[in-house]
């Protein structure tokens, strides 16, 4: 994998996002602080894409920005050709439904329902073919066993597996993972990533960890360090 120095992606004349002079400040009286500044970036419309950087370097701030939870200071996410900035509060929480994924620290399972059940829920409510397709998926993932258990009888990893079929089950174009194996040993940690993994075939994955051990296999690493992109490794 080599390091290279600069502020854009020029890997791929594809691309399914991008950042552009994208600013996050937070103002407190007269105190400013600055989580992103001015930074750009191009994900590509497929691959497994790492984002690293010390303890408040604002890796989890660009996921939020990139993904719509948050709205930049400055600067503008356009989503192929579309500003994110364009879009109403409606517009983009339909967009983060049917053309994100999700996958969290923590699972956010709803605990009254089976890891199958809470997997469907996540698939387009129009999708005839839904219940298939998730039985196909829990099966490709490898956790077909687990599908009528409840969350409380599910370990952390298991659950996480669970979330990772969630995120995937609209096919969304991006799936979004902040730290998502911070609360799991090495062994399930390495078990999320790779079926997170299996994705860049299909759309982008783009993850958050401090942990360079889960990115060993990512296409690209986006390194951050006080809010600005410092390099991208390419592999």
């Amino acid at each position: 994998m080599s390091a290279v120095s600069t502020n854009s992606t020029e890997h791929s004349s594809e691309k399914v996002l991008q950042a552009k002079k994208l600013s996050l400040s937070y103002f407190d009286g007269d105190q400013t602080t600055h989580a992103l500044r001015e930074l750009n970036l191009e994900i590509p419309t497929r691959g497994f894409f790492g984002i690293m950087g010390p303890s408040g370097s604002g890796k989890s701030s660009l996921l939020f920005l990139l993904s719509g939870l948050k709205q930049p200071t400055e600067g503008e996410v356009i989503l192929q050709d579309r500003s994110l900035r364009s879009l109403s509060e409606s517009e983009r929480t339909a967009l983060r439904r049917t053309r994100f994924g999700f996958v969290f620290q923590q699972p956010f399972l709803l605990n009254y329902l089976s890891a199958r059940e809470n997997i469907i829920l996540a698939a387009r409510t129009d999708d005839r073919d839904k219940e298939n397709r998730v039985d196909t998926l829990m099966f490709e993932l490898g956790i077909s066993a687990l599908a009528q258990r409840k969350p409380a009888h599910l370990s952390g990893g298991e659950k996480q597996r669970v979330v990772v079929a969630r995120a995937m089950a609209n096919m969304p174009d991006v799936i979004f993972a902040d730290e998502p194996t911070a609360a799991l040993d090495h062994v399930n940690g390495r078990t999320v990533i790779e079926l997170l993994s299996r994705y860049r075939d299909r759309g982008a994955v783009v993850v958050v960890t401090h942990d360079p051990a889960m990115l060993t296999n990512a296409d690209h690493i986006f390194h951050l360090a006080d809010g600005v992109l410092e390099r991208i490794e390419y592999n």
